[in-house]
């Protein structure tokens, strides 16, 4: 099984950019599609974005369309999440997630791995 473990969150003024990394051990990571997800205080787990094996197709959730990029690097067996032009409402814990086999799914049940995930503030 594949181990998760994010790092990159903290805190940021909005405007400003952060970078989250995913990385994988354990198996490879170039099996799985990879999704990251989010949940503020209060709120249920939401689809950020998530990216297919090979790295061709990615998909977002509309609200980060245009300030969010996902990318992998299957031979560091890491996933990326660039997030630029943050706002306070991208304030949540960020989570990612492996689907073994998977197409890049938005549904969270979809995803069987999970790392901790890691704290993104956005506050002035």
């Amino acid at each position: 099984q594949v181990q998760l473990v994010e790092s990159g969150g903290g805190l940021v003024q909005p405007g400003g950019s952060l970078r989250l990394s995913c990385a994988a051990s354990g198996r490879t990571l170039s099996s799985y599609a990879v999704g990251w997800f989010r949940q503020a205080p209060g709120k249920e787990r939401e689809f950020v974005a998530a990216i297919r094996r090979t790295g061709v197709s990615t998909y977002y959730t509309d609200s980060v369309k245009g300030r969010f990029t996902i990318s992998r690097d299957n031979a560091k067996n890491t996933v990326t999440l660039q997030m630029t032009s943050l706002k306070p409402e991208d304030t949540a814990v960020y989570y990612c997630a492996a689907d073994l086999y998977g197409l890049g799914s938005s549904d969270v049940h979809k995803y069987e791995r999970w790392g901790q995930g890691t704290q993104v503030t956005v506050s002035s």
